[in-house]
């Protein structure tokens, strides 16, 4: 069953404002290869996110991102669902249930980064484990976490085997998401523009509940006076987008080739 509460149709893709619902994964009109992608605006609302020190704050600039990135992949026939598309709050659970009731293929956080150190900088990508990769990471993700609240927080650092299931489907795309993670990495971290901090797992509630590959994007540090410059450009923004829509279409064609593979033999998706 469909229900919508905002749509508009745009260069042969669509898309769809959180919150908001499409076909389930259960739904038999779903379509049998990659057609959904979710994109996630961290923040929002009185929840600003970093803050740089000439003042660009976080939550602007990741749903101006978010915006260039949908457009993008309704250019690419895609059906994209944003979880926010205007400057409010939207919680833990109202992501979640847009992503998963959208039968998403791929979820994407946008999110921006911020350290004690000024001379902090570099693009980092994410995807959920139990276990971060280091300190560094582990304490982003808390912090992450706590713009949720508090409960959000602790159940990341809760049960062991219910943190690593999240939900069995969580596991099932792990490997997926560590792929696309790496992919997106390449295409936005370049030497020419922003070192590679490199692909990293750590706690992310918001990608752990996700019944599809998620990952998190760090684009940036804020609090680095030279990558807030940059991330305020329009050049820059472009440049982030189009690296990540070349990711998604690598990864769209890898997965409806595996897909292909296993129709081909008499699997399901």
């Amino acid at each position: 069953m469909f229900r919508r509460l905002a749509f508009a149709a745009l260069l042969g893709g669509s898309l769809v404002c959180g919150p908001a619902v499409v076909a389930g994964p259960s739904d038999p009109q779903r379509p049998a290869h990659f057609s959904t992608v979710v994109v996630d605006a961290g923040h929002g609302g009185d929840d600003h996110g970093a803050r740089g020190p000439k003042g660009l704050l976080e939550k602007d600039l990741v749903l101006d991102l978010s915006r260039r990135l949908t457009a993008r992949l309704v250019g690419q026939g895609l059906t994209v669902v944003a979880t926010r598309d205007a400057d409010a709050f939207v919680t833990l659970d109202e992501r979640t249930r847009i992503a998963n009731q959208a039968g998403t293929d791929l979820f994407i956080s946008i999110h921006a980064n911020a350290s004690p150190l000024s001379k902090v900088a570099g693009i980092e990508t994410f995807f959920a484990s139990p276990e971060a990769t280091d300190e560094s990471a582990r304490a982003l993700a808390q912090l992450e976490n706590l713009a949720f609240g508090a409960a959000a927080a602790s159940m990341a650092q809760g049960d062991p085997l219910r943190a690593i299931l999240g939900d069995l489907l969580a596991t099932e795309h792990l490997a997926d998401a560590q792929e696309f993670a790496r992919m997106a990495q390449r295409r936005i971290a370049t030497a020419k523009a922003s070192r590679s901090r490199g692909v990293k797992q750590a706690p992310f509630v918001v990608l752990m509940a996700v019944h599809a590959p998620a990952v998190l994007i760090e684009v940036g540090f804020l609090t680095n006076s030279s990558e807030e410059s940059r991330l305020a450009s329009d050049a820059e923004r472009e440049r982030l987008v189009a690296g990540l829509a070349d990711a998604v279409a690598s990864f769209r064609s890898r997965q409806d080739t595996r897909l292909g593979a296993s129709v081909a033999g008499g699997g399901e998706r």
